[in-house]
């Protein structure tokens, strides 16, 4: 290989990183922008109950996200294969969610899994063109706490926000 075919390679595996990290940021700050331009706009998603196309997920995930708390997703062990202008990547992640029942009650459940995913380049780009989220571990932890946020998080601040609340879009428009 040649010098300028590894930087090329560091390069790629570096926007591959970006698009799963952006994806994360994405669905925790309910920032839409950021979650579809992870995927290319023609990109299935295997979510769950949930397959069909990433635009659709988006949809679907965005109104009951917005009803439901807070959630963190936290990823780990990154696998890429690069094949040209085609990527095998597997990234393992934890995610905490806290949801609504249908009885207006709180539970939170942690999840630990893998995104199998299948990158595209088109251009100087790299997105997820399919995705499988494999769930290996899915744990409900009860009842949510019932305290407020400021009861419960208490001098810890600043608390994180949804787009554009979060302290990261605060950040970025400092930049501007």
């Amino acid at each position: 290989m040649t010098h300028e075919t590894d930087l090329t390679t560091l390069l790629d595996r570096e926007a591959i990183r970006e698009a799963v990290f952006r994806y994360c940021r994405g669905i925790d700050r309910l920032d839409e922008a950021a979650l579809r331009a992870s995927y290319w706009p023609d990109a299935t998603d295997s979510h769950g109950a949930y397959k069909g196309s990433a635009s659709g997920f988006i949809d679907i995930a965005l109104p009951k996200l917005r009803e439901s708390g807070r959630m963190i997703h936290h990823v780990g062990n990154l696998s890429i294969e690069l094949r040209g202008t085609q990527a095998a990547v597997e990234t393992y992640f934890l995610a905490w969610q806290r949801d609504r029942g249908a009885d207006g009650g709180e539970t939170e459940t942690f999840l630990a899994g893998r995104y199998v995913d299948r990158f595209e380049k088109r251009g100087n780009e790299w997105r997820v063109v399919a995705r499988v989220v494999v769930y290996d571990w899915v744990q409900p932890l009860g009842a949510a706490p019932v305290a407020s946020e400021a009861e419960r998080f208490g001098l810890r601040t600043p608390i994180g926000a949804h787009k554009p609340d979060d302290p990261w879009y605060t950040l970025l428009a400092a930049l501007d």
